[in-house]
């Protein structure tokens, strides 16, 4: 029996740490609906501020948010180091304890001008690698999550990828930085794709367009410059639903060496994957 000063990690258990993120992205959620909404406060004094750049915006509610997940989590984990897009962390690669990745709202522009397509992210990891997650779309109250090994759902449903083989006729999601020099390469790379692809689509939130790919709303999805905390949960969701997905190095890891750069968030129904990342390589996707 544990006493009060066991130090061994809690056992890990996928589908018990799917419950917990839904759980605490849920709550987290509901949280956030009773804030102050930025679009009808006129960002008042104190509520918005920047980081990278001035396009780089955090929101109070970023903050507060990111708080209470941080306080459930110690309450339903206790011990497990957290890593957050606002309060930082260290914790990583560890190999024997599970680390939570956190952001309390990626999208956070479109929640400062009051456009719905922002979300919660909550992840479980070990070593680097998602063991479960969940994404809340807090305007719909869409919940997606996922465990390791035992598939993926949005509202309980479960998610496949669309059943695309071409190319050409596939819809791509991708997304840009907040550095102005970055853009323009990432605005190269999507002008040699746009050619090659049905279409282009951008929501602003790295985690909503993972879940996308998951549901086969889109084909595939290529972003550079995404932090571990954007797709931790939500490419977990695109992996169970049945996608290839590519992520950067997670917690200080080496990226994959495969000529897309180093930073490349790449997800894709099975039958485009490989074809779409000849051609993102082809149009200089290594150079973004």
């Amino acid at each position: 029996m544990s006493t009060p000063h066991d130090s061994t990690p809690p056992a890990v258990d996928p589908e018990a740490l799917r419950l917990v993120a839904v759980r605490v992205a849920t709550e987290a959620a509901t949280h956030l609906r009773g804030l102050p909404r930025p679009w009808e406060t006129g960002g008042a004094a104190g509520s918005v501020a920047t980081k990278s750049t001035p396009t780089d915006v955090v929101t109070a509610s970023d903050t507060a948010v990111e708080t209470l997940i941080r306080d459930r989590l110690a309450v339903l984990r206790p011990g497990d180091p957290v890593v957050g897009e606002e309060h930082g962390g260290s914790a990583g690669v560890d190999v024997d304890r599970v680390v939570w990745v956190v952001d309390p709202i990626d999208g956070t522009v479109n929640f400062l001008y009051g456009l719905p397509w922002y979300a919660i992210s909550v992840a479980a990891t070990r070593g680097g690698e998602s063991l479960a997650g969940a994404v809340v779309e807090p305007d719909s109250g869409r919940l997606w999550s996922a465990a390791a090994g035992l598939g993926a759902t949005c509202d309980g449903r479960p998610l496949s990828v669309s059943a695309a083989t071409d190319v050409s006729l596939s819809l791509l999601g991708t997304g840009f930085a907040y550095d102005g020099t970055r853009r323009a390469r990432q605005a190269s790379l999507v002008a040699a794709l746009l050619p090659q692809v049905r279409d282009v689509r951008r929501t602003g939130s790295a985690a909503l367009d993972l879940c996308a790919v998951a549901a086969g709303w889109t084909d595939a999805y290529l972003e550079h410059g995404c932090n571990w905390w954007d797709w931790a949960a939500a490419a977990l969701v695109a992996r169970e639903a049945g996608a290839v997905v590519r992520t950067p190095g997670a917690g200080g890891l080496a990226p994959p060496d495969d000529g897309l750069g180093a930073d490349a968030l790449l997800a894709a129904t099975p039958g485009i994957a490989a074809e779409l990342a000849v051609r993102a390589r082809d149009a200089g996707a290594g150079s973004v």
